[in-house]
């Protein structure tokens, strides 16, 4: 049963992360680098804020229901992350990917050895903490042509494109519907 149960915030990357990556997406159509960030912050705010509530939960059940959607929230945060990683240098977007899901694994081993010398809830408090404080780190992005949180504009190359952009649509998987209109079958 504990194994199940703590295999649900893996199953949330199924869904999660792809979730993310289209929020920072949408936003980006509407308002550039500037809608990723704010994308990017207000998902880690959420993560941190819940991971807090986490700590404080004293029944399994409240535990279980609160696990579910902070785990849905770490991993649309970490989408919405990859979605900011091909602005940083687009000439090297795999290495600075790699870093980035580097910095994930070097994270999860600090947040473990917080385990070894705390209680649960206190590690749990902290690890809210720090990532409700490492959304403040989005204002210190600034990459050039693009506005970040709060200064600078679009450069007009960056505006064109937004503009000629649609936003993401809902994937829609293509049925056979058009056959009972004596359409042709779609095939692979």
């Amino acid at each position: 049963s504990a194994a199940a149960i703590a295999s649900i915030f893996g199953w949330m990357n199924l869904f999660a992360r792809a979730i993310g990556g289209f929020w920072s997406d949408w936003a980006n159509a509407r308002s550039g680098l500037r809608g990723r960030l704010w994308c990017q912050v207000v998902l880690l705010v959420t993560e941190g804020c819940l991971v807090i509530t986490f700590s404080f939960t004293s029944t399994l059940g409240g535990a279980i229901s609160v696990m579910v959607v902070f785990s849905i929230f770490v991993q649309a945060a970490e989408g919405s992350t990859f979605g900011i990683v091909p602005y940083v240098d687009s000439t090297v977007v795999g290495s600075v990917a790699g870093l980035v899901g580097a910095g994930g694994n070097i994270g999860g081993v600090c947040f473990a050895c917080l385990f070894v010398y705390n209680s649960y809830q206190r590690t749990f408090l902290w690890m809210g903490c720090i990532v409700v404080a490492s959304a403040i780190w989005t204002v210190f992005v600034a990459i050039p042509g693009h506005r970040s949180l709060f200064t600078g504009i679009d450069s007009d190359d960056v505006v064109e494109h937004r503009q000629n952009t649609k936003p993401p649509a809902v994937i829609m998987i293509p049925t056979d519907a058009g056959n009972a209109e004596g359409e042709e079958p779609m095939s692979a």
